[in-house]
């Protein structure tokens, strides 16, 4: 998972995500009514093999592996806060957001001009329809480098050409994204 796709996640949700395997898998228990089973078949695994990692007995416990302590995550990360996400979602598509990032950004332009890649620290507003667009993209399954597009487009816009008020003809290289954070609300 990208820097982007981090970002977009943090912004979607208001508490953060269980750390632990087994406050994750305590979530995972909660959520389906504390059935064992059901956890098993979300999993993948055995309704037995889920019986020893949650086991208070010494001894039987037995901690999930590598393969297993991911699917754990994903499991969670799927289930974690659906309302809230999706409210947060409309919200940034209808009012926009604030981006917030420190990458290498470069420009073509006429001569003249320094068009050398510098990191730059930029905090802008984006409205509604970058952000319909970003998620639209998130969904279609777009990698980093396709939403890296989209949001070079719209801060080459709305930062550098000042939205259509300067700088016409400008096109943005947006690359190296050391952050990605996002603001809603």
């Amino acid at each position: 998972m990208g820097q982007i796709e981090q970002g977009l996640e943090r912004a979607l949700r208001t508490r953060p995500v269980p750390a632990s395997t087994e406050a994750r898998l305590r979530f995972l228990l909660a959520s389906h009514g504390g059935s064992t089973r059901q956890v098993a078949t979300v999993l993948e695994v055995s309704q037995r093999t889920v019986q020893r990692w949650v086991t208070k007995k010494p001894g039987a416990r037995r901690p999930p592996g590598p393969l297993q302590v991911q699917a754990i995550e994903e499991a969670v990360l799927a289930r974690w806060q659906p309302r809230i996400r999706a409210r947060r979602r409309a919200q940034a598509e209808a009012e926009g957001f604030v981006f917030h990032t420190r990458a290498r950004f470069g420009f073509a332009a006429p001569a003249g001009s320094s068009d050398d890649p510098r990191v730059r620290w930029i905090t802008q507003d984006l409205p509604g329809e970058v952000a319909r667009e970003l998620f639209a993209a998130r969904d279609a399954g777009a990698g980093e480098q396709q939403q890296t597009v989209v949001l070079a487009r719209a801060l080459g816009h709305a930062y550098f050409r000042e939205w259509g008020r300067r700088a016409h003809g400008l096109h943005i290289a947006f690359s190296d994204v050391e952050f990605a954070d996002f603001s809603i609300g």
